[in-house]
């Protein structure tokens, strides 16, 4: 197999890769029949020199490569017929930017394999960037306090030099008696709780949370089956997961009483939202700032208007235009952040940490006969055609 490590095109530019190039080595020791290639790239977290080191192969052209491994969606037209491909596609969800590139990959003959989709047998994610979205999203909400009240600042996520560094500058963050919600308990929610607890912040149950006044800054970790509840009263919540519509939220209970939310959840599109715009506009509704780690547009945060950048993270939404305004412009407006590139923020130690998941998890599949369907089940494109698992995109496909 000649695998090729392909730069990152798409604007705004991501830093991230998806193998080191000491990785890059050990695959090549621990799967002989593998060679690995590096397409140049000057926007890469690590230099083409840095991978020249190591003796392999930096070039331009990937042609001769049979597997093209990238991180985010790759450019139409930089995509190569009859090849194997790996990124994040983001058409799963019928996202509409990306009809155009799923029909391009389909009228290309690549076989497109989603890392969102690589299942264990478990149907648990095997690969993923989102502890390292989970602790940059949740570094932002930290900074994103400090800047609207004006009681401390901290460099930029980008700005830091590492992981270590990061946890440094969180040496300044001084919290008023405030009660932090966050929902979802997965990789990126872990991520979030690890820089909560740097802080020093205590853990509270979703009762103590709801009941009770505390003399310290508190943080609870909410379930889905904390914020949802069946309409029906006897339908069992293990429902749920197949049938989100048959429940509603119960969220604003939870708004009510908290002052910054880190949202890291994954959302159905067919469960309902956690809040409306309209529950934003009461004045027992206490959230003043969102760090919304999801980022799904029209999704389950309403006052997510738009994905921001690494560049202007920060935007105002007013509750009672339901209109974007400057961040801070208003401290009775929301404070949103919807950066949806987080972990390119700590490039290296996202792409150490996801390195070391394709390795282990990820290129065995190719040498064992794909036992276990690892691969089967994440292929949405195969031979010009949607595979039998994503055979429901053909209607987004067809642009109806």
């Amino acid at each position: 197999m000649k695998l090729g490590i392909i730069r990152e095109g798409k604007i705004p530019v991501d830093r991230r890769v998806v193998l080191l190039p000491e990785q890059c080595k050990k695959i090549e020791q621990d799967f002989p029949e593998v060679k690995v290639f590096v397409q140049s790239s000057v926007v890469r977290c690590l230099k083409d020199e840095e991978y020249e080191a190591l003796n392999l192969p930096v070039m331009e052209n990937m042609d001769e490569c049979d597997v093209l491994i990238g991180v985010k969606e790759v450019p139409i037209k930089d995509l190569i017929p009859h090849k194997t491909y790996f990124f994040f596609s983001h058409t799963i969800k019928k996202q509409a930017y990306n009809r155009k590139l799923l029909q391009a990959v389909l009228e290309k003959n690549i076989r497109l394999l989603d890392y969102e989709c690589l299942t264990d047998i478990n149907e648990e994610r095997i690969i993923a960037f989102g502890r390292y979205a989970g602790i940059v999203g949740a570094y932002h909400a930290f900074r994103t306090w400090g800047l609207k009240y004006r009681l401390y600042e901290l460099h930029r996520a980008i700005d830091c030099k590492d992981y270590n560094d990061l946890l440094r500058e969180l040496k300044k963050v001084r919290l008023p008696n405030i009660k932090i919600a966050i929902t979802g308990r997965g990789r990126s929610g872990k991520g979030a709780i690890e820089i909560v607890k740097a802080l020093n912040i205590r853990q509270v149950s979703p009762e103590e949370y709801l009941n009770q006044t505390f003399n310290e800054p508190v943080f609870v970790v909410l379930a889905s089956s904390d914020y949802y509840k069946a309409k029906d009263v006897n339908t069992s919540f293990d429902k749920f997961y197949d049938n989100p519509e048959l429940f509603e939220s119960d969220f604003v209970k939870y708004a009510n009483q908290t002052d910054l939310y880190i949202s890291t959840h994954f959302w159905n599109p067919k469960a309902p939202k956690l809040f409306t715009l309209e529950d934003t506009k009461s004045p027992d509704f206490k959230v003043s700032i969102i760090a919304d780690i999801t980022c799904d547009i029209e999704g389950s945060i309403p006052t997510t208007l738009r994905a921001s950048t690494i560049a202007d993270p920060l935007y105002d939404f007013n509750p009672e235009t339901a209109q974007e305004e400057r961040a801070f412009s208003n401290l009775n407006n929301i404070t949103v952040m919807a950066v949806d590139n987080l972990p390119t923020e700590l490039p290296f130690g996202a792409s150490k940490d996801f390195g070391e998941q394709f390795i282990k998890q990820v290129l065995p599949q190719f040498f064992n006969g794909d036992k276990d369907k690892v691969l089967e089940r994440a292929t949405i494109a195969q031979n010009g055609k949607l595979t039998p698992y994503f055979a429901y995109l053909q209607d987004y496909v067809d642009g109806k």
